[in-house]
């Protein structure tokens, strides 16, 4: 293949530069592309001389009697290795006209005021730590999921309200093992947010976050969590499949739990929608948007679990009880200044039977069924 050169722009000759335009045939004469080769920190004379030379060379005459020096292996200093690390800390230093080195895999940009995600970092392939804390960033964008190499994700310190559904659903699911979203504004998460089964490392302290994904359990790698001064009062009843080795929860106004109290959303008898979800979920049916409405799909996903293990859908008796956070975490930060370490979970259950029998053995254990049948006597 011959290559012809279009254009070589002599002018920077003296800044020691040079850029050689070269035009590389495709598909035939007719079909050119043109591709810049640029010339960086070169010798002014030896650059004169490879000019001298590439003139007389298309010109068609001999380059034999230019003085053109020996060729000299290059070192190691000579060669400028890819940058993998750069790190910003306030926004006088932040690039606006250049583009970021495609070779990093550590990004950290903090205390540059950005509004949002910068779409040079979204092209970014081999990120694995993004740091993005102290910003002003309201909204995701659902590309930062392209990002299939990113491991860290610190968004601490922004303005966030949401994390995005479609995030938890990208290449993210498998990827991502620490999430910082602490000190955000953000009031619930998506139910798509287990799908982050990777995540070892989860932190959202201080923002106002009223629940805790249902699902919670699904994530199955989960070692240290904490969601320390939010608004959460209870934990889902997933909680407890989780297997922790820290756990933060200080400063949530959790609630005094009750099981006396419960909250019957019995429906006698089923419903045939609730039969055919408890049916669903129970025997493992296979399910999806192409069998089912949308709606349905969301609702047997957020199917609640029985104590005995059956599912109910929107027929069940829900209550708070007491658990020891120690039976899901090592180490246990205290929920509150009084050096408490347990706190209010939710439970379910699908039918009366169920609801009587965790009743008789709650009272026996607490000591309360002669006193529950003193009262009723009277």
């Amino acid at each position: 293949m011959v290559c012809g050169f279009d254009a070589l722009f002599i002018p920077w000759v003296l800044q020691h530069r040079l850029i050689i335009t070269e035009l590389f045939p495709l598909l035939s004469d007719t079909h050119k592309t043109a591709q810049k080769v640029l010339i960086t920190k070169a010798n002014v004379i030896n650059l004169k001389t490879f000019l001298s030379a590439v003139r007389l060379a298309h010109q068609g005459n001999d380059t034999g009697v230019l003085p053109l020096s020996p060729l000299v292996p290059a070192k190691n200093s000579d060669v400028e290795k890819p940058k993998t690390k750069m790190i910003i800390t306030s926004r006088r230093d932040y690039p606006l006209t250049k583009s970021f080195p495609f070779s990093l895999e550590h990004l950290q940009t903090s205390y540059c005021k950005l509004a949002r995600v910068d779409s040079r970092v979204l092209c970014l392939r081999k990120l694995r730590k993004l740091d993005l804390s102290h910003n002003h960033i309201k909204q995701l964008p659902a590309t930062l999921g392209d990002l299939v190499c990113l491991q860290e994700l610190d968004l601490h310190d922004n303005h966030l309200e949401a994390f995005s559904g479609a995030l938890c659903s990208s290449g993210l699911q498998k990827s991502l093992q620490l999430l910082d979203l602490s000190q955000n504004q953000i009031q619930a998460l998506p139910l798509e947010f287990c799908q982050l089964r990777g995540l070892v490392q989860l932190r959202l302290d201080d923002n106002a976050l009223l629940r805790l994904p249902c699902r919670i359990g699904q994530l199955s790698r989960l070692r240290f969590l904490s969601a320390a001064r939010n608004k959460l009062p209870f934990l889902p009843c997933d909680f407890r499949k989780l297997s922790l080795e820290n756990l933060d929860l200080f400063g949530n106004p959790f609630e005094q739990p009750n099981p006396l109290v419960p909250n019957i959303q019995l429906k006698i008898p089923l419903t045939l929608l609730e039969c055919a979800a408890r049916a669903t979920v129970n025997h493992r049916i296979p399910y999806g948007c192409h069998l089912l409405p949308s709606h349905l799909c969301k609702d047997l996903e957020v199917a609640k679990t029985c104590r005995c293990g059956s599912a109910c859908l929107s027929s069940f008796i829900q209550i708070t009880v007491t658990m020891n956070l120690h039976h899901v975490a090592h180490t246990v930060v205290l929920v509150d200044n009084m050096g408490g370490t347990e706190a209010p979970v939710l439970c379910y259950f699908c039918s009366l039977d169920c609801y009587s029998q965790f009743l008789d053995r709650h009272l026996q254990s607490n000591g309360m069924i002669s006193h529950l049948i003193l009262v009723i006597t009277e």
